[in-house]
């Protein structure tokens, strides 16, 4: 069980890393994200028709069409992200994007019965109030943008609804005859989305395609692949939790690559939210033992 965790938190290294990919590039986001997916699904494709042929029967239409939902989910909360989080504050946007853990026991109670526990909860508040240390001060602070702020809300209810899903879809076949399908269709989305803006990437020389690709193998195929993983044999709160905990990851590649130093108090909230993710982790109960037959 223990080894689930450590490749969830290598998923969540891996989709934090698309903050520094995405500020290294000068390409408008909506494009970038559509690169990304489409480059992510095209990649992915060889693996696709292999799973297809192997499963044959067991795919069918109605498999297909549950990832329509998660699919516009994902491209409207890459667009509406860009959007929102250029109209208002950082500290405010990155606030309000970890949220996720809150509004996800509404959501998987709603999409698939699962109840939250208490040790979940008490672990979800820790985890929170680190992410609270951190930001709130910055966030009180002013700058933010009332629109800016709600449509980063929007977005991150969006999100939530697209990890939620991920749980619901978890008796799929095969992981690649999910993933595959969304990252195809939302980046078909943002593309529709940002079709003005896609002339601009041409200008770009040759390191904006290592960016992209980059954005797609990284963030995307191992990033959200993982996670969607773990979302069939992890609890959906504990994955939420983990995602609260993607902006320990960013500060410290910033730090190593960029030299920008942390505030004092981001060791404190790494600490407060790392505790909340292990007491959630460690008072899980064990797996049943297999039936003698």
């Amino acid at each position: 069980m223990l080894w689930r965790y450590v490749l969830l938190t290598v998923g969540v290294f891996s989709t934090s890393m698309s903050v520094i990919l995405i500020r290294m590039s000068p390409t408008q986001p909506v494009v970038l994200s559509a690169l990304r997916l489409l480059l992510a699904g095209l990649l992915l494709g060889p693996v696709f028709l292999h799973e297809w042929r192997r499963h044959g029967p067991a795919f069918t239409a109605a498999h297909w069409r549950c990832t329509l939902a998660p699919s516009v989910l994902l491209a409207l909360h890459f667009s509406s992200w860009s959007y929102g989080a250029r109209l208002t504050g950082t500290a405010q946007a990155s606030l309000i994007v970890n949220l996720v853990p809150v509004a996800m026991p509404f959501l998987l109670h709603w999409l698939v019965q699962e109840r939250i526990n208490r040790v979940e909860i008490v672990g979800t508040v820790i985890a929170l109030g680190g992410v609270a240390l951190l930001m709130l001060p910055d966030a009180l602070a002013g700058g933010g943008d009332l629109r800016g702020n709600s449509i980063c809300f929007v977005s991150m209810l969006l999100v939530a609804g697209y990890v939620a899903y991920s749980r619901k879809n978890r008796d799929f076949p095969s992981l690649w005859l999910y993933v595959v399908p969304i990252y195809l269709q939302s980046g078909l989305l943002c593309l529709l989305a940002a079709l003005p803006q896609v002339r601009a990437f041409g200008r770009h020389g040759a390191q904006e395609w290592w960016l992209v690709v980059a954005l797609a193998v990284g963030p995307t195929i191992l990033g959200h692949t993982i996670i969607n993983h773990a979302l069939r044999h992890i609890r959906g709160q504990v994955v939420g939790l983990f995602t609260a905990a993607q902006f320990i990851f960013p500060t410290v590649v910033a730090y190593l690559f960029f030299h920008e130093h942390p505030v004092a108090r981001f060791y404190v909230a790494s600490l407060v939210v790392i505790s909340g993710i292990a007491l959630v982790i460690f008072s899980a109960p064990s797996a049943p033992p297999p039936a003698v037959e």
